[in-house]
Protein backbone atom coordinates (compact mmCIF):
# COMPACT_ATOMS: atom_id res chain seq x y z
CA UNK A 1 0.00 0.00 0.00
CA UNK A 2 1.72 3.13 -1.10
CA UNK A 3 0.50 7.17 0.27
CA UNK A 4 1.85 9.38 -2.14
CA UNK A 5 0.16 12.72 -0.99
CA UNK A 6 1.64 13.76 2.52
CA UNK A 7 2.55 16.54 4.34
CA UNK A 8 4.86 17.29 7.40
CA UNK A 9 6.26 20.36 9.01
CA UNK A 10 8.31 21.61 6.08
CA UNK A 11 4.56 22.80 4.49
CA UNK A 12 3.08 26.01 6.14
CA UNK A 13 0.18 24.51 6.86
CA UNK A 14 1.19 21.48 8.84
CA UNK A 15 3.52 20.48 12.58
CA UNK A 16 3.56 17.46 12.28
CA UNK A 17 7.47 15.96 12.17
CA UNK A 18 8.25 13.26 9.59
CA UNK A 19 9.44 10.72 12.23
CA UNK A 20 5.82 10.73 13.55
CA UNK A 21 3.95 10.06 10.26
CA UNK A 22 6.67 7.93 9.27
CA UNK A 23 5.97 5.70 12.30
CA UNK A 24 2.39 5.97 11.88
CA UNK A 25 3.07 4.30 8.20
CA UNK A 26 5.12 1.69 9.60
CA UNK A 27 2.24 0.41 12.15
CA UNK A 28 -0.31 0.85 9.05
CA UNK A 29 1.80 -1.18 7.49
CA UNK A 30 2.38 0.42 4.60
CA UNK A 31 5.20 -0.26 2.05
CA UNK A 32 5.89 2.82 0.90
CA UNK A 33 4.94 7.23 1.01
CA UNK A 34 5.51 10.00 -1.00
CA UNK A 35 5.95 13.55 1.43
CA UNK A 36 4.73 15.99 -1.02
CA UNK A 37 5.53 19.53 0.30
CA UNK A 38 3.49 22.19 -0.75
CA UNK A 39 5.22 25.68 -2.39
CA UNK A 40 2.78 27.93 -3.54
CA UNK A 41 4.84 30.52 -4.90
CA UNK A 42 3.22 34.11 -4.48
CA UNK A 43 0.31 32.56 -3.04
CA UNK A 44 -2.84 35.37 -2.64
CA UNK A 45 -3.90 35.04 0.66
CA UNK A 46 -0.20 36.62 2.47
CA UNK A 47 -1.23 35.36 5.89
CA UNK A 48 0.40 31.99 4.33
CA UNK A 49 3.60 31.58 2.86
CA UNK A 50 4.49 28.24 0.83
CA UNK A 51 7.59 28.10 0.70
CA UNK A 52 10.74 26.07 2.45
CA UNK A 53 14.31 25.38 2.76
CA UNK A 54 15.11 22.78 -0.15
CA UNK A 55 18.09 21.84 1.00
CA UNK A 56 17.00 21.11 4.24
CA UNK A 57 14.33 18.99 3.51
CA UNK A 58 16.52 17.08 1.10
CA UNK A 59 19.08 16.14 3.80
CA UNK A 60 15.70 15.19 6.59
CA UNK A 61 14.48 13.20 3.61
CA UNK A 62 17.98 11.36 3.18
CA UNK A 63 18.06 11.18 7.11
CA UNK A 64 14.52 9.53 7.06
CA UNK A 65 15.16 7.19 4.02
CA UNK A 66 18.24 5.54 6.49
CA UNK A 67 17.03 5.54 9.52
CA UNK A 68 14.16 3.80 8.28
CA UNK A 69 15.69 1.63 5.53
CA UNK A 70 14.47 -1.69 6.93
CA UNK A 71 10.78 -0.85 7.48
CA UNK A 72 9.15 1.52 4.51
CA UNK A 73 10.01 3.27 1.39
CA UNK A 74 10.12 6.65 1.54
CA UNK A 75 10.23 9.12 -1.38
CA UNK A 76 10.98 13.51 -2.09
CA UNK A 77 8.38 15.04 -3.55
CA UNK A 78 6.69 18.09 -3.90
CA UNK A 79 3.32 19.58 -4.37
CA UNK A 80 3.47 22.78 -6.46
CA UNK A 81 0.53 25.67 -6.55
CA UNK A 82 0.06 26.66 -10.13
CA UNK A 83 -0.62 30.42 -11.54
CA UNK A 84 -0.52 31.28 -15.11
CA UNK A 85 2.32 33.89 -13.98
CA UNK A 86 4.14 31.44 -12.06
CA UNK A 87 5.21 28.82 -15.11
CA UNK A 88 8.79 29.95 -15.88
CA UNK A 89 9.81 29.83 -11.89
CA UNK A 90 8.27 26.33 -12.06
CA UNK A 91 10.20 25.29 -14.46
CA UNK A 92 13.62 26.63 -13.17
CA UNK A 93 12.84 25.35 -9.61
CA UNK A 94 12.33 21.65 -11.47
CA UNK A 95 15.66 21.81 -13.23
CA UNK A 96 17.28 22.49 -10.08
CA UNK A 97 15.91 20.58 -8.22
CA UNK A 98 15.58 16.35 -8.12
CA UNK A 99 11.87 14.98 -7.25
CA UNK A 100 10.51 11.60 -7.03
CA UNK A 101 7.35 12.82 -7.86
CA UNK A 102 5.90 16.08 -8.47
CA UNK A 103 2.02 17.34 -7.97
CA UNK A 104 0.57 20.10 -9.74
CA UNK A 105 -2.35 21.84 -8.01
CA UNK A 106 -3.99 24.54 -8.66
CA UNK A 107 -5.04 26.15 -5.12
CA UNK A 108 -5.22 29.39 -6.73
CA UNK A 109 -7.55 31.02 -10.06
CA UNK A 110 -7.78 34.06 -11.57
CA UNK A 111 -5.57 35.75 -9.02
CA UNK A 112 -7.98 34.49 -5.91
CA UNK A 113 -6.83 31.78 -3.93
CA UNK A 114 -9.96 29.08 -3.77
CA UNK A 115 -9.95 28.72 0.32
CA UNK A 116 -11.26 31.61 1.26
CA UNK A 117 -14.57 32.15 -1.13
CA UNK A 118 -13.83 35.29 -2.33
CA UNK A 119 -13.15 33.37 -5.83
CA UNK A 120 -16.65 32.01 -5.90
CA UNK A 121 -18.46 36.03 -5.07
CA UNK A 122 -20.14 37.69 -7.94
CA UNK A 123 -20.28 34.02 -10.21
CA UNK A 124 -22.20 31.28 -10.59
CA UNK A 125 -21.08 28.21 -9.67
CA UNK A 126 -21.00 26.99 -13.12
CA UNK A 127 -19.08 30.27 -14.06
CA UNK A 128 -16.47 29.58 -11.32
CA UNK A 129 -16.05 25.55 -12.13
CA UNK A 130 -15.88 27.01 -15.54
CA UNK A 131 -12.45 29.78 -14.64
CA UNK A 132 -10.75 26.88 -12.49
CA UNK A 133 -10.62 24.04 -15.62
CA UNK A 134 -10.05 26.90 -18.20
CA UNK A 135 -7.14 28.15 -16.12
CA UNK A 136 -5.67 24.65 -15.35
CA UNK A 137 -6.11 23.84 -18.63
CA UNK A 138 -4.37 27.01 -20.24
CA UNK A 139 -1.72 26.61 -17.36
CA UNK A 140 -1.02 22.68 -18.89
CA UNK A 141 -0.72 23.47 -21.98
CA UNK A 142 2.29 25.21 -21.17
CA UNK A 143 3.83 23.32 -18.27
CA UNK A 144 4.62 19.48 -18.09
CA UNK A 145 7.10 19.42 -15.62
CA UNK A 146 5.19 17.43 -13.23
CA UNK A 147 3.94 13.43 -12.28
CA UNK A 148 0.28 14.24 -11.69
CA UNK A 149 -2.22 16.22 -11.29
CA UNK A 150 -3.29 16.75 -7.80
CA UNK A 151 -6.65 16.78 -6.83
CA UNK A 152 -8.31 18.41 -9.99
CA UNK A 153 -12.23 18.89 -8.93
CA UNK A 154 -10.42 20.66 -6.08
CA UNK A 155 -12.99 23.95 -6.41
CA UNK A 156 -15.54 21.75 -5.57
CA UNK A 157 -14.59 21.77 -2.01
CA UNK A 158 -14.50 25.41 -1.53
CA UNK A 159 -18.58 26.25 -2.35
CA UNK A 160 -21.63 24.41 -1.24
CA UNK A 161 -23.75 25.11 -4.12
CA UNK A 162 -23.36 22.40 -6.57
CA UNK A 163 -23.58 21.96 -10.23
CA UNK A 164 -24.87 19.98 -13.04
CA UNK A 165 -22.30 20.43 -15.31
CA UNK A 166 -19.77 17.51 -14.98
CA UNK A 167 -17.76 20.39 -17.62
CA UNK A 168 -16.89 16.29 -19.27
CA UNK A 169 -15.39 18.79 -22.55
CA UNK A 170 -13.03 20.77 -20.71
CA UNK A 171 -12.05 18.30 -18.36
CA UNK A 172 -11.45 15.69 -21.84
CA UNK A 173 -9.16 18.55 -22.95
CA UNK A 174 -7.07 18.31 -20.11
CA UNK A 175 -6.59 15.11 -20.06
CA UNK A 176 -5.49 14.69 -23.59
CA UNK A 177 -2.73 17.07 -22.70
CA UNK A 178 -1.69 14.90 -20.01
CA UNK A 179 -2.10 11.53 -21.30
CA UNK A 180 -0.33 12.67 -24.40
CA UNK A 181 2.83 14.30 -22.55
CA UNK A 182 2.88 10.69 -20.05
CA UNK A 183 1.28 12.31 -17.33
CA UNK A 184 -1.54 11.33 -14.71
CA UNK A 185 -3.36 12.27 -12.11
CA UNK A 186 -4.13 11.26 -8.31
CA UNK A 187 -7.23 10.34 -6.32
CA UNK A 188 -6.77 12.17 -3.36
CA UNK A 189 -9.09 10.65 -0.42
CA UNK A 190 -9.44 13.91 1.46
CA UNK A 191 -12.53 14.77 -0.14
CA UNK A 192 -14.48 12.47 2.07
CA UNK A 193 -12.94 14.11 5.31
CA UNK A 194 -14.08 17.08 3.81
CA UNK A 195 -17.80 16.53 3.57
CA UNK A 196 -17.68 16.03 -0.01
CA UNK A 197 -19.28 12.74 -1.63
CA UNK A 198 -15.76 10.90 -2.46
CA UNK A 199 -12.36 11.81 -2.96
CA UNK A 200 -11.23 14.19 -5.84
CA UNK A 201 -11.66 13.76 -8.24
CA UNK A 202 -15.23 12.66 -8.22
CA UNK A 203 -15.99 8.69 -10.15
CA UNK A 204 -17.19 10.20 -13.20
CA UNK A 205 -14.66 12.34 -13.90
CA UNK A 206 -11.95 8.83 -13.01
CA UNK A 207 -14.33 6.95 -15.68
CA UNK A 208 -13.80 10.15 -17.98
CA UNK A 209 -10.05 9.68 -17.39
CA UNK A 210 -9.94 6.05 -17.89
CA UNK A 211 -12.04 6.28 -20.84
CA UNK A 212 -10.02 9.04 -22.53
CA UNK A 213 -6.77 6.21 -22.04
CA UNK A 214 -5.28 7.30 -18.65
CA UNK A 215 -3.44 4.90 -16.81
CA UNK A 216 -1.31 6.65 -14.55
CA UNK A 217 -2.91 7.27 -11.09
CA UNK A 218 -1.56 7.70 -7.66
CA UNK A 219 -3.68 7.28 -4.60
CA UNK A 220 -3.33 9.83 -1.68
CA UNK A 221 -4.56 11.04 1.79
CA UNK A 222 -3.39 14.72 1.87
CA UNK A 223 -2.76 13.83 5.36
CA UNK A 224 -1.43 16.95 7.38
CA UNK A 225 -1.56 15.06 10.67
CA UNK A 226 -0.77 11.22 11.25
CA UNK A 227 -4.31 10.22 11.82
CA UNK A 228 -5.76 10.55 8.46
CA UNK A 229 -2.21 8.37 6.57
CA UNK A 230 -4.52 6.25 4.27
CA UNK A 231 -8.00 7.60 5.25
CA UNK A 232 -10.49 5.86 3.16
CA UNK A 233 -8.08 3.50 0.79
CA UNK A 234 -10.00 0.37 1.13
CA UNK A 235 -13.28 1.88 -0.11
CA UNK A 236 -10.91 4.26 -3.21
CA UNK A 237 -9.36 1.47 -4.41
CA UNK A 238 -12.55 -0.69 -4.53
CA UNK A 239 -13.82 2.56 -6.94
CA UNK A 240 -10.71 2.17 -9.43
CA UNK A 241 -11.11 -1.40 -9.53
CA UNK A 242 -14.97 -1.20 -10.32
CA UNK A 243 -13.92 1.53 -12.92
CA UNK A 244 -11.35 -0.60 -14.63
CA UNK A 245 -8.24 0.46 -13.18
CA UNK A 246 -5.54 -2.63 -13.36
CA UNK A 247 -2.51 -0.77 -11.78
CA UNK A 248 -1.64 2.17 -9.20
CA UNK A 249 1.07 3.85 -9.50
CA UNK A 250 4.23 5.01 -7.34
CA UNK A 251 7.17 7.02 -8.82
CA UNK A 252 10.88 7.05 -8.60
CA UNK A 253 12.91 9.36 -10.09
CA UNK A 254 10.13 10.93 -11.73
CA UNK A 255 9.32 7.49 -13.50
CA UNK A 256 5.86 5.55 -12.76
CA UNK A 257 6.07 2.22 -11.32
CA UNK A 258 3.03 0.05 -11.63
CA UNK A 259 1.78 -2.03 -9.20
CA UNK A 260 -1.28 -4.31 -9.98
CA UNK A 261 -4.43 -3.34 -8.47
CA UNK A 262 -5.74 -7.06 -7.62
CA UNK A 263 -2.86 -7.50 -4.94
CA UNK A 264 -3.72 -4.38 -3.20
CA UNK A 265 -7.32 -5.41 -2.55
CA UNK A 266 -6.23 -8.68 -1.31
Amino acid sequence: MFDYHIHSDFSADCNTPMETTIEKAITLGLNEICFTEHIDYDYPDKEWVFEFDLKKYDDKIKQMQQKYSNQIRIKKGVEIGLQPHLLERYETLMQNEVFDFVICSMHATAGIDLHSGEFFKGKTVDEAYQIYYEELLACIRKFKSFSVLGHIDLVKRYTEEKSTNHFHEILSAIFKEIIAAGKGIELNTSGYRYGLESGMPSPDILKLYKECGGEIITIGSDSHVETTLAYQFKEALALLDTIGFKHIAAFNDGEPVFYPLASLLK
